[in-house]
């Protein structure tokens, strides 16, 4: 499986401490819509790390059902356990998820070799292909590029999602992998430099909100049209850049509710946008005829 182009790690919408599936399914309607060429669900966007594991796999399954087979469906079903990970894989696999994230195991900071025999015996559990993910602002965990080099040595990884927004990291990866794993964007400000550099896509937050300008950009990349692909990435980098003024998902989910499409409900640790960063938004989503 290609997983390709613009991908949205969507947010979990929540009413009354419960996913709201209501608004989960206007929303993906709206993704899909816009050309969106995947679904992430259960992400760090998603809040994977606060919902209980049955209302994570409600998640997964609902957007499927939803999806219904329109476009893939990308499962976030990592743990920092190699069991947990595993289980939740298998049980994402049920539930119909078309691929899994994987995300490096967070607090136990394995080393090189243990990530390497945590991400084998996940992909030996399960036959869905799996999607890497660095990002060792959140896990204080690093892949190096010779483990992903390993792992790209079995066709059940498709590709890394890398959020390290290092350039040269990027290049290193591309160089020494080839084509044996695509390169995905974690950043929404690195999604243009690295489709430059020979990456395939982005999972993307601001395309909560603005997918179709995300799919543009992504699309102009593919034909290699990069005038077009520069001024679509330029279109959505100032609202892009409010999204991380505060811990993802807090503003992303403060710019939906302000937009209507979503209740302002959050879990903790995490807590609603400061009075602020809801200003900021307001003027950018207004300056932008959003409002």
């Amino acid at each position: 499986m290609k997983l390709q182009g613009a991908m949205t790690a969507i947010v979990t919408p929540m009413k009354d401490d419960a996913p709201d599936f209501d608004a989960l399914e206007a929303l993906l309607e709206a993704q899909i819509s816009a050309g969106i060429h995947a679904i992430v669900a259960v992400g760090t966007t998603g809040e994977s790390a606060t919902l209980s594991v049955p209302e994570h796999l409600s998640v997964i399954e609902a957007t499927v059902r939803i999806a219904a087979g329109r476009v893939p469906v990308v499962a976030g079903a990592g743990g920092n356990s190699t069991r947990e990970a595993v289980a939740l894989s298998q049980a994402s696999a049920k539930v119909g998820a078309d691929a899994l994230l994987q995300v490096t195991p967070y607090y136990n900071k394995p080393t090189q070799e243990g990530l390497y025999q945590h991400f084998s015996a996940i992909a030996a559990a399960t036959d869905l292909p799996i999607v890497l993910y660095n990002v060792p602002g959140r896990t204080s965990c690093d892949m190096h590029v010779e483990t992903v080099a390993r792992l790209a040595e079995s066709d059940k990884f498709v590709a890394i999602k890398d959020a390290t927004g290092d350039m040269r990291r990027a290049s290193e990866i591309l160089t020494l992998c080839g084509d044996s794993i695509d390169l995905l964007s974690g950043d929404d400000f690195t999604a243009f430099p690295l489709l430059a550099l020979g990456g395939k896509g982005t999972i993307s937050v601001v395309s909560n909100i603005v997918p179709d300008r995300v799919v543009k950009m992504c699309n102009a990349a593919e034909k290699g049209d990069w005038v077009k692909a520069r001024k679509h990435h330029y279109s959505y980098q100032a609202l892009a850049s409010l999204l991380f003024v505060e811990s993802n998902p807090i503003p992303v989910k403060a710019a939906m509710e302000i937009l209507g499409t979503i209740g302002p409900e959050i879990r903790l640790p995490l807590v609603p946008a400061s009075d602020a960063t809801r200003a900021l938004l307001r003027k950018q989503l207004t300056s932008e005829g959003m409002l």
